[in-house]
């Protein structure tokens, strides 16, 4: 199953213009009726469950966990910076385009989307904007729900929302200028000491970041995984024709999408419920790779989103509310009564 979902799209209707209609129910017992086809689904979902049991149970190289946990933390604050550049970058590339988000929904809206996305990368009025930029999405979302495609957007807002702008940012700069003593600007900003209030305010929540954009892009993968091949495989059997993936591993074209969409169903499910965050975004991330390359013509802008909230994932980890954080405390204190023993 893996195999299969590691050269598989994750935006098929970006790659093909359409394709005949399959009825879905029909489709996954016709794959899944043939022995090497379940076989091959079967062993590799049992392979995953069997090797997270044995890491909960062994927990190997716990040392090295440990170091890399370490030196993640060291780059927390330009997580801020990673997610206005994830979120930035494709909304101007997406007003140049000509798409609104999703390159599924042509739109002429060049000034709003480019605006928004260059005072997310200097980080001017980041959270107002980001709050600003999610509006938008939604409004357009009503509008036309193909904007479900790019969902990911929802987390990515979010994350910004409650971080802030963080370091390097025009707000970290302007906010210290005019906290100094005896500054022209301190005097001229009068929306200084509301902003420091507001950061005040917002403080205690920032450390919730991590879940916003976690839940967010779960809901993504898992919507992907779910609805564009394992409820509607015609689009994704075109894809895997258009580009001859069953030369690259020959297994039955209908493996290769079921075997795509339950990989990303799956790893939308453990990023929702923030279980084994890191590995989890780590593999969301080869995963996106592999399709890069895999797929010639897949428009790379529309995928940046992606690949920079699983690398934010990957440094802050599952952060609270998540099965991560929970088991990592029934650890500590297992650890804690062991010692004392």
């Amino acid at each position: 199953m893996a195999l299969a979902g590691l050269g598989a799209p994750t935006h098929v209707r970006y790659v093909v213009d359409g394709s005949s209609a399959v009825e879905a129910v029909a489709f996954l017992l016709d794959v899944l009726s043939a022995p090497v086809n379940a076989t091959a689904v079967g062993a590799g979902g049992l392979a995953v469950v069997t090797a997270m049991a044995a890491f909960l149970r062994y927990r190997p190289a716990a040392a090295d966990i440990d170091a890399l946990r370490d030196a993640l933390a060291s780059y927390r604050a330009f997580v801020p910076w990673m997610l206005r550049l994830a979120v930035g970058l494709p909304l101007v590339g997406a007003g140049f385009a000509g798409y609104f988000f999703s390159p599924a929904v042509q739109s002429p809206t060049r000034v709003l989307q480019v605006s928004l996305g260059f005072l997310l990368l200097f980080g001017l009025a980041t959270r107002a904007v980001a709050l600003a930029g999610l509006a938008v999405y939604l409004a357009g979302l009503v509008v036309d729900p193909d904007l479900l495609l790019a969902s990911e957007y929802v987390g990515g807002f979010l994350g910004i929302a409650v971080l802030g702008g963080g370091r390097p940012s025009a707000d970290h700069l302007l906010q210290r200028v005019a906290a100094a003593d005896d500054t022209l600007y301190g005097r001229l900003d009068p929306l200084h000491p509301l902003v420091d209030r507001f950061n005040d305010v917002v403080a205690p929540y920032e450390r919730f970041a991590p879940t916003v954009v976690r839940v967010g892009l779960g809901v993504n993968f898992a919507l992907l995984g779910f609805w564009e091949k394992l409820a509607h495989p015609g689009r994704a059997l075109a894809v895997v024709e258009k580009y001859g993936l069953t030369a690259v591993v020959p297994v039955d074209p209908g493996l290769w999408v079921v075997g795509a969409g339950l990989t990303e169903l799956a790893i939308g499910v453990l990023l929702v419920f923030g279980l084994f965050t890191r590995a989890t975004a780590a593999t969301a991330f080869l995963v996106l790779t592999t399709t890069l390359f895999g797929l010639p013509d897949d428009p790379v802008l529309a995928h940046v989103t992606l690949f920079g909230l699983v690398s934010a994932l990957f440094v802050t980890g599952g952060g609270p509310l998540s099965v991560d954080e929970r088991l990592g405390t029934v650890s500590d204190r297992a650890r804690v009564r062991a010692t004392a023993e």
